[in-house]
């Protein structure tokens, strides 16, 4: 199966992305992690107004297969929340780079990016290259 790895991302090897936009930050997980994932049934996410600090977990995502811990790429502050996927987590699989991101954060450095994986490095460490 061919994936999409869009160029205007950063990626986490935990399979995380992150799009900056100024100093807020577009965080959701791969398409290539939601197919290992298989069918998702639940989404933990922060709050807004919660500080997500880089590194560390902030939530998780259960499917059928396992659950798996949601890494931060950024150190900052939750603006905004998808919370219609916690409503209905299946979502995720149909659009993981649109309307399936999970936050929105007010990054305290947007630096901190610099050190994140881009496309091309990310494809060729989940596809072997």
């Amino acid at each position: 199966m061919s994936f999409e790895y869009p160029q205007d991302l950063k990626y986490l090897d935990t399979h995380e992305y992150v799009r900056l936009e100024g100093e807020i930050a577009t965080i959701g997980i791969t398409e290539f992690a939601v197919d290992q994932l298989g069918d998702i049934v639940f989404l933990e996410l922060p709050e807004i107004g919660d500080a997500i600090t880089k590194g560390d977990t902030f939530g998780s995502i259960e499917s059928v297969k396992a659950v798996e811990d949601l890494n931060a790429p950024v150190t900052g502050t939750v603006i905004e929340r998808n919370d219609e996927l916690i409503e209905t987590p299946e979502q995720v699989s149909e659009d993981p780079y649109g309307e399936a991101w999970f936050l929105k954060v007010r990054v305290n450095d947007p630096d901190e990016i610099n050190d994140a994986l881009s496309a091309d490095e990310y494809r060729a460490q989940v596809e072997g290259e």
